[in-house]
C-alpha cells in the first residue's frame, strides 16, 4: 500500500494521461450547447459542518478526536478511508469492520462530545469500491452500508488515482451517488479530487459535467490544491487560483450563478510539507484560504490531516507530523474558525 500521506494527484505524466481520458470521455456527452440537467441549487451543508479536517485512525499516531475538539473547538471530522475488502464490500482501510471496533468507538466519542463526522471513501491507495463494484446499483449498496452503519449526515467520495482516471468508473460513481441522494433525502455529499493551480484538469471537468448531466445534487465539488509539481506565487495564492477554476467549472456545468457556484465548491488542503519536494503549505497559506472561504461562503474547508498537525521534532514530515515549526493543532485552529 502506498504511504497514506501521498493522496494525489497530478504528476506531469498522470495529468497527461487523465487529460486524454477526459477528452475522450467528452464524446459521450450531448453536443455542445445542450442544457445541463441541473438540480436544485440550495446546498445543505452549513455551520460547523463546513469545517471538517481529515483524521486517519489507522496510522500516523492518531490523536484522540475528543482531545482535538477540546484543544481547537473543531466539531466535525472527516474520517478516512473506506476501501474495498477485495470485493464490493466496504471496510476501514479495506480490513477493519464497520461495526464493533475502534473506529465505531471513536465516532461515538465524537458525537458524545457534541461533534459529528463525515466518512470518506477512497483516497490514493488501496482497492477502490468504484472499481470493485460492477454496477452503480452495487456501488450505491456499498455506500449505503457505510451510511446505515453510522446514520451519516454527510458523505465524501475522495476519488483519486485509478478510480479517477477511468471514465467508466467516474460515471459509475456519479450514478451511485445519485441513487444515494434519492435514498437518503437531506444527506450532504462531497466529491473530492486533485487539481492543477488553475483548477480541475480535463478529467476533473469531465467528472463535474457527468454529475451535472446526471442531475447529481452534490453539495460540494472539492479540490485538493497541493502536490502541484510547480506553481507561481504562494501556496495560498495557488489554492485560491485553483478554487476559482473549480468555481468556473461548476458554474459552467450546472448553469449556476457565481454566488451559487461558490456555495457548491470546497477545498481540502495539506498542512506543512507536502509530498512534493520543496512544496510547503504554511499557516499564512491556510489563513489566505480562510479569507477566501469567508468571502465566498464555500461549502467545505478541510485538510489532510489532523494526524500531521504538530511539529516533527527530529526527522522530516510524515504521517504523524507536518515538517514545519508549529504549535500543536495550529492548522486545525485556523480551519475551526470557518463557519460556512
Amino acid at each position: 500500500m502506498r504511504p497514506p500521506t501521498t493522496r494525489l494527484r497530478n504528476s506531469v505524466i498522470g495529468a497527461s494521461v487523465t487529460g486524454l481520458l477526459g477528452s475522450l470521455a467528452l464524446a459521450a456527452f450531448p453536443a455542445a450547447g445542450a442544457t445541463p440537467q441541473a438540480p436544485a441549487a440550495a446546498p445543505k451543508a452549513s455551520g460547523a459542518q463546513a469545517a471538517a479536517p481529515y483524521e486517519y485512525l489507522g496510522w500516523g499516531s492518531p490523536q484522540k478526536p475528543t482531545d482535538v475538539m477540546a484543544a481547537t473547538g473543531i466539531k466535525w471530522f472527516t474520517l478516512a478511508f473506506i476501501l474495498s475488502d477485495g470485493g464490493c464490500n466496504p471496510k476501514w482501510d479495506g480490513s477493519r469492520a464497520l461495526k464493533g471496533g475502534s473506529d465505531e468507538s471513536a465516532i461515538k466519542s465524537i458525537r458524545a462530545a457534541g461533534g459529528d463526522i463525515v466518512v470518506s471513501v477512497g483516497g490514493w491507495s488501496g482497492a477502490k469500491l468504484g472499481e470493485k463494484c460492477s454496477s452503480a446499483t452495487a456501488l450505491a449498496g456499498a455506500y449505503q452500508k457505510v451510511i446505515d452503519a453510522y446514520r451519516l449526515k454527510a458523505f465524501d467520495i475522495d476519488i483519486e488515482n485509478t478510480e479517477f482516471g477511468n471514465a467508466t468508473v467516474r460515471q459509475r460513481v456519479v450514478d451511485a451517488l445519485k441513487i444515494v441522494e434519492q435514498k437518503n433525502p437531506g444527506i450532504v455529499t462531497y466529491i473530492t479530487m486533485g487539481t492543477t493551480p488553475s483548477g480541475p484538469d480535463a478529467t476533473g471537468k469531465d467528472l463535474i459535467k457527468r454529475g451535472a448531466r446526471a442531475g447529481l445534487a452534490a453539495d460540494a465539488w472539492v479540490v485538493m490544491p497541493f502536490d502541484f509539481g510547480g506553481h507561481s506565487g504562494t501556496m495560498g495564492q495557488a489554492s485560491v487560483s485553483a478554487l476559482e477554476g473549480l468555481k468556473n467549472a461548476v458554474k459552467s456545468a450546472y448553469a449556476y450563478s457565481d454566488s451559487v457556484a461558490y456555495r457548491h465548491i470546497g477545498v481540502s488542503s495539506m498542512n506543512g510539507k507536502t509530498d512534493e519536494a520543496g512544496e510547503t503549505v504554511t499557516l499564512n497559506d491556510f489563513k489566505t484560504i480562510l479569507t477566501y472561504a469567508q468571502q465566498h461562503h464555500i461549502a467545505r474547508y478541510a485538510f489532510w490531516s489532523v494526524n500531521r498537525d504538530r511539529s516533527c521534532g527530529s526527522g522530516g514530515a510524515g504521517d504523524a507530523c507536518s515538517g514545519v515549526s508549529q504549535s500543536p493543532y495550529a492548522y486545525t485552529k485556523v480551519v475551526a474558525q470557518y463557519g460556512g
